[in-house]
């Protein structure tokens, strides 16, 4: 005869499969490379016919300076870095010891010649290349729907 135990493990395991097609998926929001921690790739939902996206993240636990100096995604044709101070050549710096942001406020990564539209709640592959890191893989959400 079952214990009492090996009854309420049975109904606990036959709760999580009966609820398991409603669960919300979980997605990768940290991204590791040897001296930081990239937090949240996120770009906002663009127009069928939109030409760039902006993209936003941040860098923590930065223990070595490095420099971001490239990105690769099959959504768009190149990226260049945005806003207020920042030159379109991409060479940004991460310094040591601080966090760095890239915001749609800010300084910001923007992507051109989008290949297609990017639709909410998708998730595309994206690699960043730094100088001292080289190529981290990491994932670009899009999280929201661009105001109207």
């Amino acid at each position: 005869m079952p214990s009492n135990i090996d009854r309420r493990a049975a109904m606990r395991a036959g709760l999580v499969l009966a609820f398991a097609p409603w669960a919300v998926p979980s997605r990768a929001c940290e991204f590791y490379a040897p001296n930081f921690t990239l937090i949240h790739p996120w770009t906002r939902a663009s127009r069928p016919d939109a030409a760039s996206a902006i993209v936003s993240m941040k860098f923590q636990n930065v223990t070595q300076a490095d420099r971001l100096i490239g990105v690769q995604t099959l959504v768009a044709e190149s990226a260049e870095l945005a806003g207020e101070g920042a030159g379109p050549q991409l060479d940004l710096p991460i310094p040591a010891g601080q966090d760095t942001e890239l915001s749609e406020k800010g300084v910001h990564l923007r992507l051109l010649g989008l290949k297609l539209p990017l639709e909410v709640a998708r998730s595309y592959p994206m690699t960043l290349v730094f100088a001292n890191a080289g190529e981290v893989r990491a994932t670009l959400n899009v999280d929201f729907a661009r105001f109207a």
